[in-house]
């Protein structure tokens, strides 16, 4: 692609990687055949292709956003299937980014959204705050059909009422800083995990399981003094700085541990935040006191399935007898490029693992998506539901706890984190949805002798 930026736009350092991105698009359109709300709404500029002639012109002429551009990236899921897809490499992620941040900056939002927008900055990123915000939510569930129904500027806050789960998680005995020794005799390594800020509230499950996992194994799991939210969710609202902050907040807490006892690497059990920490290197590229730190911090980063595969989990305690289908998170798949090793793990712990039909498209999550573009988050999210259903499975396996939220707001099949299955496999504690399921039982009908 063509481009007309001046010199003097090119002295700014992200106009600068814009403009590389931009020459890279051929306009061969391969990225509207697998863009979700291309698929869903048939509209050119609600394509990857579409919006990257929007922000070009809004870039190149250096001018506020309007209206109609603000529309069409707000559509946009950061899926970033449009990376999966593209054969001229070009990096759509970045300039979306950049494009959110100059709307942010330029763009004055109508009232309301100013307000969910503000909102959901507020809360999520404070796992205090978030845990306050679901005991509110619980007591005004009710009104959530009343606030979707009157539609407009309450649409979002019924959405936000009707994803709260219907009783919260009691308050998990590792949610601060800590350490966690290993109890195999063979030590194999010794980890930081990413504590997090919405998944410890809505699941804390998820990170006891991948700590008690890790431990058998003979991994030391700390958790460091000083980390909190990887900034994913404000970065992807164009809250630049609020998202830096974050980032510099997390690196300098791994710092610590890294030139401390050492890491062998930093593990992320939700794949959103993981995409987040692993670019570090790049949004603080600019910063002389933090760029060396960060590309150090995201060289080191990893989902957790990266380093299960890495180690020796031992033999499984049983044979679960169970058939997963296995819901691979955008920001799993086309964010950090992770495909098999998940499947692998399951399989090898015995599981009957199935791919879903139309698995590239998103189930309409997205960070806060589902909320900000409820309508099309529920198209999206009923979709992925029906591929899901088609297989007939035990149970739905995924790394990443907003997509959790979202397909088992959608189906009546358990919806379990896939280090919980491995941990239950290896001898480790039974998810709660299986045992509220019944699948717990029936996989006790098939002891490992079973399939020697």
């Amino acid at each position: 692609m063509q481009t007309t930026f001046s010199i003097h736009q090119l002295a700014d350092p992200h106009v600068a990687e814009s403009e590389k991105i931009l020459r890279k698009c051929v306009h061969c359109g391969f990225c509207t055949a697998t863009c979700p709300t291309f698929a869903l709404l048939g509209d050119e500029l609600d394509s990857p292709r579409g919006r990257i002639y929007l922000i070009k012109d809004m870039l190149e002429n250096d001018r506020p956003a309007d209206a109609r551009t603000v529309k069409h990236i707000d559509r946009c899921l950061s899926c970033l299937s449009c990376m999966t897809t593209c054969p001229s490499g070009v990096h759509y992620m970045h300039l979306v980014d950049h494009a959110r941040a100059h709307i942010d900056k330029t763009y004055k939002r109508p009232l309301a959204d100013r307000f969910t927008r503000a909102l959901l900055a507020a809360v999520l990123p404070h796992p205090g705050r978030f845990r306050l915000s679901l005991v509110a939510a619980f007591f005004a569930r009710p009104l959530a059909p009343v606030l979707k129904a009157l539609g407009g500027p309450l649409k979002p806050l019924g959405a936000m009422l009707e994803l709260a789960p219907s009783r919260a998680p009691v308050r998990s005995r590792i949610s601060g800083p800590g350490s966690f020794a290993p109890q195999a005799a063979k030590r194999q390594g010794r980890v930081a995990l990413l504590t997090g800020c919405a998944q410890p509230v809505l699941q804390p499950s998820i990170n006891e399981a991948t700590i008690a996992l890790l431990n058998r194994a003979g991994v030391e799991v700390v958790l460091p003094r000083g980390e909190g939210c990887c900034g994913a969710l404000v970065h992807h609202m164009g809250k630049e700085e609020k998202a830096l902050a974050d980032a510099r907040r997390n690196v300098d807490a791994w710092m610590r541990e890294i030139d401390g006892a050492g890491l062998d690497a930093i593990l992320i059990t939700a794949s959103g935040c993981g995409t987040t920490i692993k670019d570090y290197g790049f949004m603080l590229r600019g910063d002389p006191a933090y760029a060396d730190k960060a590309a150090r911090v995201s060289a080191l980063a990893l989902d957790v399935t990266e380093y299960l595969a890495k180690i020796d989990l031992g033999a499984p305690a049983f044979r679960p007898g169970l058939t997963v289908a296995y819901h691979s998170a955008c920001s799993m798949q086309h964010g950090q490029k992770i495909t098999a090793l998940p499947k692998t793990l399951l399989s090898a712990a015995g599981f009957e693992v199935r791919d879903l039909p139309e698995g590239h498209l998103c189930c309409g999550s997205a960070g806060t998506y589902n909320i900000l573009q409820p309508d099309l988050a529920r198209r999206l999210r009923d979709r992925k539901v029906a591929n899901i259903e088609k297989l007939a499975p035990d149970v739905v396996a995924a790394g990443n706890i907003g997509c959790m939220t979202q397909i088992g707001g959608g189906t009546g099949l358990p919806v379990v984190h896939t280090a919980e299955l491995l941990n239950w496999v290896y001898g480790g504690a039974t998810p709660e949805a299986l045992e509220e399921s019944g699948l717990a039982a029936r996989a006790g009908e098939w002891p490992l002798e079973a399939a020697e």
